[in-house]
């Protein structure tokens, strides 16, 4: 069924485990469809890991999913973000407007900040970026116009009440969650793990299906970084995830060994094409990278990744940029 006709989802609840309930929450994206925030029980109320998009009618779907395993939001005694991406943190000033609850998150979220603050500065930076990694002047004209003013998805800004950073417990009625730092898709990214039951709340490091995204511009390596936060996700050797989309899983190992595999065969084919034709900008190296074509849907997604994997083979030593404008790529001498 095309996106176009697709018809939106709402809010749904669903039990898990015995305190841990999956409040899946809707979302305007094609491809993306809905994200996930969960309900873990500790005493007479809960704590919210995540808390969905803000957007017309978006508190209603949450209220809709709580609604639908026998709880609501005047439960909520303390919010969790695993990253401050709009589709994990959007509704928190209204949740804790809300609720009066606290909210803690990672101390490195000046990535969401910087946009929340001046959107339009922020969107100027993304323009110059795919500018200046060779996007031709017609189809990003076209995306200006069509993007300049869309709604950024936060219901406001609310500073954490505590830094979300490995020793901080997050207490349960199924026990105490650790805090891990986990970098890659997002500077501030967390993820929590409950060792005696090894279940990891794996935010969006870990999905139900392989799909990488970096939020490019803000850490010299995203890549390397993404790739560390597998190794040390690896060592905890969890058997249950609770990821921010999709299903649970088991499989936890197989997942971690496809995105390191998948992580390993783009970046080497960025490698690869970069050799073969030095001087090619990043978006013309796309196409010979991901074998599709570039559309209005995954170029933003392609490039982030494209670069992110260029820095990383600089960081490394393996190309270097040509300076310029736009930026150009060669293998390193």
């Amino acid at each position: 069924m095309p996106e176009a006709n697709r018809k939106r989802e709402v809010g749904r609840g669903e039990r898990v485990l015995p305190g841990v309930w999956r409040l899946r929450l809707p979302l305007p994206w094609p491809g993306v469809p809905h994200c996930n925030a969960w309900a873990l029980a500790a005493g007479d109320g809960i704590v919210l890991v995540d808390c969905g998009m803000h957007e017309p009618g978006s508190l209603g779907h949450l209220e809709r999913a709580l609604a639908q395993v026998n709880l609501n939001l005047d439960l909520v005694r303390l919010l969790v973000c695993t990253h401050a991406h709009s589709d994990h943190y959007g509704q928190a000033a209204t949740i804790v407007e809300r609720t009066g609850c606290e909210l803690w998150m990672h101390p490195n979220h000046d990535h969401m900040l910087a946009a929340a603050r001046d959107p339009e500065a922020a969107f100027d930076r993304r323009i110059e970026v795919a500018r200046q990694s060779g996007v031709p002047e017609t189809p990003l004209r076209r995306y200006a116009e069509q993007r300049r003013g869309q709604s950024f998805g936060i219901a406001g800004l609310v500073e954490p009440d505590r830094p979300l950073l490995p020793g901080v417990e997050v207490r349960t009625d199924l026990g105490t969650w650790q805090v891990y730092e986990t970098p890659g898709h997002a500077p501030s990214h967390v993820c929590l793990y409950q060792e005696e039951r090894r279940i990891l709340i794996s935010g969006d490091h870990l999905l139900g299906r392989v799909s990488l995204y970096y939020d490019y511009g803000y850490s010299p390596d995203p890549a390397g970084e993404f790739l560390h936060s597998l190794d040390l996700v690896q060592e905890l050797d969890a058997r249950l995830c609770l990821a921010g989309h999709g299903r649970t899983f088991t499989d936890v190992q197989a997942h971690i060994d496809a995105n390191r595999t998948l992580v390993r065969q783009r970046m080497n084919r960025v490698e690869e094409v970069v050799v073969a034709e030095p001087g090619l900008t990043a978006f013309e190296a796309i196409p010979k990278v991901y074998g599709g074509e570039i559309t209005p849907f995954n170029a933003n997604w392609w490039l982030s990744e494209t670069l992110a994997y260029l820095d990383h083979l600089e960081v490394t030593g393996r190309v270097r940029r040509i300076g310029g404008s736009p930026e150009r790529w060669e293998a390193a001498a």
